[in-house]
């Protein structure tokens, strides 16, 4: 199970095809000692818990036709304005995005689908916009796709709506895929005078093909070419891209592919270029400067930039500002002059799309940075503060819904802490806590393998959250826990517990305490007291371990140790635990999972389970329940509905189910279902599946209201209900 924990950002998507499900309530009868169980969840609902209303943070738009995309690889500014994006992979069909005036106008049609992915290149011309995309065996409509194993790397054709646009000899099934390449991906694409150039890092060539036919009329030798822009004279500057170890560079060369003397060397990690109305060669450069570096002249000096130098992390680190940039994707221009700036965050963290004027002052700004994520409220600001995975938003609850939200803080340095888990494994859900009156963020991850934790430096780090310290499960066929070369100096079996001692976020081979355990684990807990709660799907009957918050160390890390973790029973009616939340002040104790009396259909990973179940005065011993409630479980093994997450606040449990994505909401004195609250109009009423087992977070206010957290990745965003009290 935990060789999951590190599949990349595309597979855990592909995951989903399985989960095809089949509505089916459960109906439940008997009463034991102290024990309330539902008996038909529909019949038992009570009048409705007073009002609700939907809101979202993370993405500029609520949903339905408009939401900024997940990700931007590549980016086109055609010279009226109108701005083109790439990316792989987009979970609403937005691989292709097409923008103008800070507003979504349109998306490329049929690109999105399990054999179908977008790419990182675009460009368009006066008819048609021409998207590297890749096609896999098994998602042609008309018989006409690769082989088994085989992958074509293509540029698609499209007009300028987004509907593709067939043409003599294209393949697929509408005829519109020209096949580049077998062996990689498109890496750049631009046109001049009738002719589409193709970066064809496979073979190390440039191609151009004539658009009209899109037959081949040549190519040339580039080693390792990636994205192409064209200049005033109709030459190319073509990044050269960084191979064994080389340094990337800007290469010039003529349309007929003759090497031109002119090159831009003294560049770190450039990852797109545009030349704008003046001539001048516009350079996103990811590297340490985190700038759009301008050059002039045939012998390109470099003559301004846009962009503080040093981007997100110079001044406060982290903080968001107009001018702070953080991992460029892309750069355009167009005919007034005007710049468009695409940022990804690093490791793909979510689309900032701004654009600014020819003086440098922004215009307008597309936000689409939430993807299987939710959010937490820091507890000591009354939920004014909230964080996700990567980010921290300011809120102002008394604004109309979608607008509560300001961006504060991207919380991920990818150049001071290179070893961060976020830049190399996939955390989802957030747990804030503050711990001594410090704030910390914990981060599980889709399949709960593991528990990343984060601590706060604000003189020194501004927003970042530094890594601190990580929980990883026992890897069931006797390997490291996490395969392949990260972390360093890992044990090399079984599991461990990483610290930060040294303060420098990376792992040293001193950090770890490690341990053996049952290797399934069923979900992580940390109470408001700081303490780590780990439930394991063991059928032992002793699946709790408890880890005691041990104090705090000298580089404020919180201390967490094997030799004080405590063993605790599995309440005997539940067979197969799932989930586990603590309330240390009443010492109350909400636990999920599969029972005696309503087992799982099949292994059925990731759910909830059949039931929730409380216990009060669990720290004396009390392994008898308060109340057992029956929550929605497909017991066909369909999985048409089933309850993916669950979260405890104040007077109710929350939970949400995986396809339908409806909140229930339970009475937590007698676990009665209250209410179920859908995604209202202000978000399209609609919402893509749950993919989390944190996939529902809820928070108390002072002032007696509820927030009501939940991912929703379709529309990169993240549902936020709000129930007064």
């Amino acid at each position: 199970m935990l060789t999951h924990y590190i599949r990349n950002f595309f597979q855990k998507f592909l995951f989903r095809l399985g989960k095809r499900l089949k509505l089916l309530l459960v109906l439940l009868a008997g009463t034991t000692i102290s024990l309330v169980i539902m008996i038909d969840m529909a019949a038992r609902v009570t009048p409705a818990v007073n009002t609700y209303t939907t809101s979202w943070i993370g993405n500029t738009f609520g949903g339905g036709e408009k939401w900024v995309q997940i990700h931007i690889g590549g980016m086109y500014v055609a010279p009226d304005g109108t701005v083109y994006t790439n990316s792989p992979w987009d979970e609403g069909g937005r691989e292709v995005g097409i923008y103008k005036n800070g507003d979504v106008i349109g998306k490329a049609e049929d690109l999105h689908g399990w054999a179908r992915l977008g790419g990182v290149a675009v460009t368009a011309n006066q008819k048609y916009i021409f998207v590297a995309m890749q096609q896999s065996h098994g998602g042609s409509q008309g018989g006409d796709d690769p082989p088994t194993g085989t992958n074509w790397h293509c540029v698609r054709r499209y007009d300028l709506s987004g509907k593709p646009a067939p043409f003599p000899e294209g393949r697929g099934w509408d005829k519109s895929m020209l096949i580049v390449s077998t062996k990689s991906e498109v890496t750049g694409l631009a046109t001049a005078q009738g002719v589409l150039y193709v970066s064809d890092p496979a073979t190390n060539r440039i191609r151009f093909y004539k658009i009209d036919t899109m037959k081949e009329l040549g190519s040339f030798s580039v080693t390792n070419p990636g994205q192409i822009a064209f200049d005033r004279q109709g030459d190319l500057w073509i990044i050269q891209r960084k191979s064994n170890g080389t340094q990337a560079k800007i290469v010039h060369y003529s349309k007929e592919g003759k090497l031109l003397p002119s090159v831009v060397a003294n560049v770190e990690n450039p990852t797109a270029i545009a030349v704008d109305r003046q001539g001048k060669l516009l350079v996103a450069e990811n590297g340490s400067p985190q700038q759009v570096l301008i050059y002039s002249g045939t012998k390109p000096v470099l003559t301004g930039t846009l962009g503080i130098k040093g981007g997100i992390y110079t001044g406060i680190p982290g903080e968001v500002k107009d001018k702070k940039f953080y991992g460029l994707s892309g750069v355009g221009t167009d005919a007034l002059g005007n710049i468009y700036i695409s940022n990804d965050g690093f490791n793909h963290s979510g689309v900032d799309l701004r654009k600014f004027s020819q003086a440098g002052e922004l215009q307008w700004r597309l936000l689409g940075l939430q993807f299987v994520d939710n959010a937490d409220a820091d507890p000591a600001t009354d939920g004014v503060h909230v964080y996700t995975k990567h980010e921290h938003f300011v809120m102002d609850y008394s604004k109309p819904a979608g607008s509560q939200w300001t961006y504060k803080g991207y919380t991920l340095n990818a150049l001071k802490y290179p070893q961060d888990p976020r830049l190399h494994t996939a955390p989802d859900a957030p747990f804030f806590r503050r711990i001594q009156g410090k704030p910390f963020l914990f981060l599980t991850d889709m399949y709960s393998s593991g528990l990343q934790i984060y601590r706060f430096q604000k003189a020194t780090d501004g927003e970042i959250a530094i890594p601190s310290g990580m929980f990883v499960g026992t890897n069931a066929e006797g390997k490291p826990a996490i395969q392949g070369n990260w972390p360093p100096n890992q044990p090399t079996a079984g599991e461990w517990i990483w610290r930060d001692s040294s303060g420098n976020g990376a792992f040293d081979r001193v950090e770890y305490d490690s341990s053996k355990d049952y290797p399934y684990i069923g979900g992580w807990w940390v109470d408001s007291k700081g303490n780590v709660w780990k439930v394991l799907r063991t059928q032992d009957g002793i699946g709790i371990r408890k880890f005691p918050l041990q104090g705090l160390d000298a580089k404020g890390n919180p201390i967490y140790t094997y030799g004080s973790m405590q063993k605790q029973k599995t309440p005997s009616m539940i067979t197969d635990l799932r989930r586990i939340e603590y309330i240390p002040d009443t010492d109350t104790m909400y636990l999920s999972g599969f029972t005696k009396e309503h087992p799982a259909n099949g292994d059925d990973w990731g759910v909830v389970g059949s039931e929730i179940l409380r216990f009060d005065n669990w720290s004396k011993g009390n392994r008898t329940p308060k109340w057992r409630t029956v929550i929605p479980y497909d017991v066909t093994g369909k999985r048409e509905v089933y309850t993916e997450a669950m979260s405890i606040s104040g007077d109710y449990v929350f939970t949400v189910t995986g396809k339908t994505a409806e909140v229930y909401v339970y009475k937590t004195e007698t676990g009665t279902q209250l209410r179920k609250l859908k995604p209202g109009a202000e978000v399209a009423s609609s919402s893509g599946w749950i993919d989390i087992p944190y996939g529902i977070r809820a928070f108390h206010r002072s002032n007696g209201e509820y927030l009501v957290f939940v991912e929703e990745d379709e529309k990169a965003k993240i549902i936020m209900y709000q129930l007064p009290k």
